[in-house]
């Protein structure tokens, strides 16, 4: 697989959990945050279990581990971004989690203990005061729940760093599938541990469940890490900010969202600087090649 291959794998996974906010939308409401974890981890393990169950049948420790380190932060993701939903919209929600792909590259400087470019600064900012605008209210209160789907982007941004360096060290197909086995785990022990686990009650609720379990997990969870393999975290993390343009577009269609002039101006500073911040990368990568 070339690199070109694997971001536009990576851009399809984006779409698909672009949609993922707006099946959470139409189930938070009805069915317990864990819950509905649980069930769209599951649902995917098994369907992916079962199509790939040769391949996955032998397994080695090293996998299991890496796999339940993944499983376990994509299960703190959801619980952290599930919570947040029930207090924001499917667009907010969309373009709090995008603040992804500027966490990375901030994370990275901890990592290679190197100062971020000019030009990384420079996204930074411009996303901070794209983010106060989505943050703050009109009455300066900061909402509870978009400060969770903060947390969620940090630990996105954790977990792709995390699985860039996994899938170099072991089958990338395993990984994916078995981290989806380890989130459901996590989540069916938070479930009676926290809730009163209950299953979906209508059609529609069902569907958005398989819609997240098969599109935005099975599908997405699992070709992620192996397109990772292809290329970069700072790519995986720019093609990941097409999240919420997917999630703002579907929600105004599906659910009549509208986000309001200060959402969308902030809106609009966070994928500017998301651009700005990449541009540094595209430039870095070229001087490598």
């Amino acid at each position: 697989m070339t690199q070109r291959q694997a971001n536009w794998i990576l851009a399809t996974v984006s779409f698909a959990w672009g949609a993922s906010y707006i099946f959470m939308k139409l189930t938070v409401d009805a069915i317990p945050p864990i819950t509905i974890i649980a069930l769209r981890f599951g649902i995917a393990f098994i369907v992916m279990a079962a199509i790939f169950f040769k391949k996955i049948i032998r397994v080695d420790a090293k996998t299991l581990k890496y796999s339940a380190i993944l499983g376990g932060l994509l299960c703190g993701i959801f619980i952290a971004l599930m919570y947040g939903m029930k207090n924001t919209t499917a667009s907010t929600a969309g373009f709090l989690t995008s603040t992804t792909v500027i966490l990375v590259p901030i994370l990275q400087v901890f990592i290679t203990r190197k100062l971020p470019s000019k030009k990384i600064v420079g996204g930074v900012l411009i996303v901070s005061t794209g983010l106060a605008l989505l943050l703050i209210g009109d009455d300066f209160n900061i909402a509870s729940g978009a400060l969770l789907c903060l947390v969620a982007a940090l630990l996105y941004a954790i977990h792709i760093i995390v699985t860039n360096r996994f899938v170099r060290k072991v089958d990338a197909l395993q990984l994916g599938i078995y981290q989806l086995g380890f989130a459901t785990l996590f989540a069916t022990v938070g479930t009676f541990l926290f809730e009163e686990p209950v299953l979906p009650n209508s059609a529609s609720r069902w569907f958005a469940i398989l819609g997240l379990a098969l599109i935005c997990s099975a599908y997405g969870f699992v070709m992620q890490p192996i397109a990772q393999k292809y290329t970069t975290p700072e790519s995986a993390g720019f093609l990941f900010s097409l999240e919420p343009i997917f999630s703002a577009i579907l929600a105004f269609i599906f659910l009549h969202e509208n986000m309001g002039l200060q959402g969308y101006f902030g809106a609009m500073l966070i994928l500017a600087g998301v651009l700005v911040a990449n541009t540094t990368f595209k430039k870095k990568l070229k001087k490598h090649m």
